[in-house]
C-alpha cells in the first residue's frame, strides 16, 4: 500500500474523532443554561436544531453548516441549544454524564454506535426510538434506532 492509501484509511478509521476543543478553563465539559430535565422543552429544542441543520453535509472535522461530523454536530448542538460545552470527539463524549440503558432513553441522551473496527458514531436521542445525527451518507438527519443497521451497531447511551 502506498502512503496515501494508508493515510486515507487512518482518516476513515477515526471518523468523528477529532482533537477536543477546550474552554478557557481547560475543561472539555461544562454545564450551562440548559435544563435537560424538561423532556418536552428538550425535544422542542432538538427538533429546532434538526430544522436548522437538516441536510448539512458530513465533513470530517467540520463544525459549520458547510459541513459537520457526528461529534462536531453534537458538540455544536448542545452549545447552541442548551449552553453545554461538550468534548469534541466521540471517544471523549462517551465518558460524559452517566450511563443509561437503551430502554430508559429520553430526549437529549447521547447514543453511541460502533460502526467499524475502531470507528464510533454519536447522535442525540429525540424520542420514539429516533435520534438526530450527522450521517456520513446523508448529512444531518433523523434515523431510527430500530433500523436494522443502527440496531446492530448500537453500543451505549449517556445522560448529561
Amino acid at each position: 500500500m502506498n502512503f496515501f492509501v494508508v493515510l486515507s484509511l487512518l482518516f476513515l478509521l477515526n471518523a468523528c474523532s477529532s482533537a477536543p476543543e477546550r474552554n478557557e478553563k481547560g475543561s472539555v465539559y461544562s454545564g450551562g443554561k440548559g435544563n435537560l430535565e424538561n423532556i418536552s422543552a428538550v425535544k422542542s429544542q432538538l427538533m429546532q436544531l434538526h430544522k436548522e441543520w437538516k441536510g448539512t453535509p458530513y465533513r470530517l472535522g467540520g463544525l459549520s453548516k458547510q459541513g459537520v461530523d457526528c461529534s462536531g454536530f453534537v458538540q455544536v448542538g448542545f452549545q447552541q441549544k442548551f449552553g453545554l460545552t461538550l468534548p469534541r470527539t466521540t471517544d471523549e463524549q462517551r465518558t460524559v454524564g452517566k450511563s443509561v440503558s437503551k430502554n430508559n432513553l429520553r430526549p437529549g441522551d447521547l447514543v453511541f454506535f460502533k460502526t467499524g473496527w475502531s470507528t464510533r458514531h454519536v447522535g442525540i436521542y429525540i424520542g420514539n426510538h429516533q435520534f438526530l445525527h450527522a450521517s456520513t451518507s446523508q448529512g444531518v438527519m433523523i434515523s431510527s434506532l430500530d433500523n436494522s443497521y443502527w440496531k446492530q451497531k448500537y453500543w451505549q447511551s449517556r445522560r448529561l
